[in-house]
């Protein structure tokens, strides 16, 4: 009956493509712009490459724009990027450039699966597969079963390189250093905390702290200022997109040697 030919599709597919990203070239953690982009370049690179959302729509905070006005801001040196995924821009001021955030973090997403990548929405990273002093791999659980607390065990996906891209919380970054007793690649060699608001510092610092902040870890996006204690930037979208790209080359060169 096809009532039941429904259900076998999404199931028999759906544990398909579970079953072929247990081992990645890199695993992503967290949806968000800057995560989305690492996972677009990746993937064009021929990597292997997941991402996993806890949300049901990924895209991070880019969906709103700035307090729900949904108009996101770009500056100049990142209109490669914005060109890369074919999201229509315009010019504003300066060397500053504007562009719908629904038709931006659509673009995004699209392009990045339409690459190969695997997006898995609805799922929480909650620790790491930490073996001889290295980040290899993420510990995975449904969303729900962690909001309502729920004790069931995780699943665990192995990865050569896994990036935080958790945005504010900067979660496995947190989470490595608390239950492992190890150094970040920060100057007090622990997550220090955002800055407060500052435009200019943030988008340059932004990019900056993108980088391997312990073996097999990297961070990006949001949580590389969190991470090291640089400023938040607002609904300036630059340095995000800049951030994706650059950790997706860090990685690329170490693979591709």
């Amino acid at each position: 009956m096809i009532e039941t030919q429904v259900s076998k599709g999404i199931i028999s597919t759906y544990f398909d493509k579970l079953q072929n990203n247990l081992d990645l070239d890199v695993a992503i953690v967290g949806g968000g712009p800057s995560g989305i982009v690492a996972a677009y370049y990746l993937s064009k690179a021929g990597l292997k490459v997941a991402q996993f959302d806890r949300k049901l729509s990924p895209g991070g905070g880019m969906w709103g724009g700035a307090m729900m006005f949904n108009q996101i801001v770009v500056q100049k040196e990142a209109l490669d990027i914005v060109k890369d995924f074919k999201i229509k821009y315009e010019h504003f001021e300066d060397d500053l450039y504007v562009m719908d955030s629904v038709e931006s973090t659509s673009a995004l997403i699209y392009h990045a699966v339409h690459e190969g990548a695997t997006i898995f929405n609805c799922y929480s990273v909650e620790d790491v597969v930490f073996k001889k002093n290295v980040v290899n791999g993420v510990v995975v659980n449904w969303t729900p079963v962690l909001r309502e607390g729920l004790h069931v065990d995780p699943l665990n996906i192995m990865a050569k390189f896994v990036v935080d891209g958790t945005g504010h919380d900067s979660e496995m970054c947190k989470t490595v250093a608390r239950k492992n007793g190890i150094e970040l690649a920060t100057s007090t060699g622990k997550v220090i905390g955002e800055r407060s608001l500052d435009v200019i510092e943030g988008e340059d610092e932004v990019v900056k702290g993108t980088k391997e902040i312990y073996p097999g870890l990297y961070v990006c996006g949001m949580a590389a200022s969190a991470v090291s204690g640089t400023p938040r930037m607002g609904p300036i979208f630059g340095g995000m997109l800049m951030s994706g790209k650059r950790v997706a080359d860090l990685i690329i060169d170490r693979l591709k040697k």
